[in-house]
């Protein structure tokens, strides 16, 4: 993954333009909310990232355009949306050209790429919304070079974007592509307000922030009261790979979720693959649980699960191990969102994707408590209605049993079990109960009541 990161963003780089939308300046007499109220459940969706980042040669970031997403919006109405996914996310390269050199206007605002979306973001946002769905765009932290250089008027204000960044120059961003805000001069505002502005006017629903570190906590800020200042309800999600767990705190006041670990990708010709890097996220989101929360939600990247068969790109991991991410994501209430061609998904994903019992897991928006680490694992959390959910992995390569104790939950006696993924009745169960014979990289998700 190290060997191969750099060339995601690179791309990105060039893709992660500062959200900065074009629009009037707002009045600041109201006080900014801090960030849109999505305390309910966590979204779900889709991103074109990962189809985007693959070597396959029908995909890469040549993919991304108005006829694919209209397609992808097509497939998510008909196969996923009545199980509640409804985001369609645009990442890195939505307004840039196919040599990803990208587009901004008079005012510094990014604007789509006119080969990709002729028919521009607003007629796009029509389309998605026409479907009952949702639709979300892609920036980077900081002020991007080429904006800077462009010394674009800031609308409403006397100044230029030149006049906001941290003089002397300094980078900014997980990538050091970016030039650093000084959000003490109150034009910085006004330029993230412009932006914002110009999101809600396009129908904007959703906004990822990417390359998010320490320094970039004010960036979140200034999205998160620019958003509330334009009058639309937008998700926003503070991105890396992952987010320097040191800004976790600072961070929670204006994000609505954050990337805790590693891009899912594997930057090959597939979606992804177990090891590169669909099993990190058993280590990487213990590290979050003591800072994440609802409407700060623990966000695990795209799930691979969309096509093993057929035509087009493969998502790269087993049956089993596509059960395991849905149930682990599920178990985590982290974002639910596929990454893949969901214009070639195949019925098995359909049916994982869809299981309302697992979704209700996610949905019920509790942060999970992790009883035991290492190779096989067992996380827990209570259910609204007074359940208890209990997740085990086996994350080895031979299949093994694994027996959850009563005692190590916090309850006792008997307790009647069901199988959320297989949809039954288990019984009674007394002290204890085995998941027996777990495939390697498998897992068993249950309720005790």
């Amino acid at each position: 993954m190290s060997t191969v990161r750099p060339l995601r963003h690179a791309l990105a780089l060039a893709t992660v333009v500062p959200l900065v939308l074009t629009a009037t300046m707002v009045s600041t007499s109201a006080p900014a909310l801090a960030k849109s109220d999505f305390s309910v459940k966590p979204f779900m969706g889709w991103s074109s990232w990962s189809v985007q980042s693959s070597t396959h040669p029908d995909y890469g970031t040549k993919w991304l355009t108005e006829e694919h997403i209209k397609d992808t919006a097509d497939s998510m109405a008909a196969n996923l949306k009545r199980a509640g996914y409804t985001n369609v996310n645009l990442d890195a390269g939505w307004n840039a050209n196919w040599d990803w050199q990208f587009r901004t206007d008079a005012n510094g605002i990014p604007e789509a790429d006119p080969e990709r979306f002729p028919n521009g973001i607003a007629s796009l946002a029509r389309y998605i919304h026409g479907k009952g769905l949702k639709i979300g765009l892609y920036g980077g932290a900081g002020l991007q070079k080429a904006i800077y250089d462009k010394n674009a008027p800031i609308i409403g204000t006397n100044c230029t974007t030149q006049d906001i960044t941290v003089m002397p120059l300094t980078p900014t961003n997980m990538w050091g592509g970016d030039w650093k805000i000084d959000f003490t001069k109150p034009c910085a505002q006004a330029y993230f307000d412009s932006i914002a502005d110009r999101f809600a006017s396009w129908g904007v629903d959703f906004v990822k922030v990417d390359g998010v570190t320490t320094d970039n906590i004010p960036d979140i800020e200034a999205w998160s009261k620019a958003i509330d200042q334009s009058g639309r309800k937008m998700w926003l999600t503070a991105s890396a790979w992952p987010v320097p767990r040191d800004a976790g705190e600072g961070l929670r006041p204006w994000a609505n979720s954050v990337r805790v670990d590693t891009d899912v990708e594997c930057y090959c010709n597939t979606v992804s693959t177990w090891t590169s890097s669909v099993d990190n996220r058993w280590e990487d989101l213990p590290n979050w649980l003591d800072v994440v929360e609802p409407n700060y939600w623990p966000d695990l990247d795209s799930m691979p699960i969309s096509n093993n068969t057929g035509l087009g790109i493969q998502d790269g991991i087993t049956d089993t191990e596509r059960q395991s991410v849905m149930t682990f994501w599920s178990m985590a209430s982290s974002p639910l969102y596929v990454g893949g061609d969901i214009s070639t998904i195949d019925d098995k994903a359909v049916s994982i994707l869809t299981n309302r019992e697992v979704i209700a897991v996610d949905q019920a928006g509790v942060i999970p408590t992790q009883v035991t680490g290492g190779t096989l694992q067992v996380w827990n959390k209570r259910l609204p209605d007074g359940r208890l959910a209990v997740a085990v992995y086996n994350l080895g390569d031979e299949s093994s049993d694994i027996t959850v104790q009563w005692n190590q939950l916090g309850v006792r006696g008997n307790r009647n079990i069901r199988d959320l993924v297989g949809r039954q009745n288990l019984g009674k169960f007394n002290k204890s109960w085995t998941a027996k014979a777990v495939p390697a990289h498998g897992s068993r998700l249950i309720t005790l009541s």
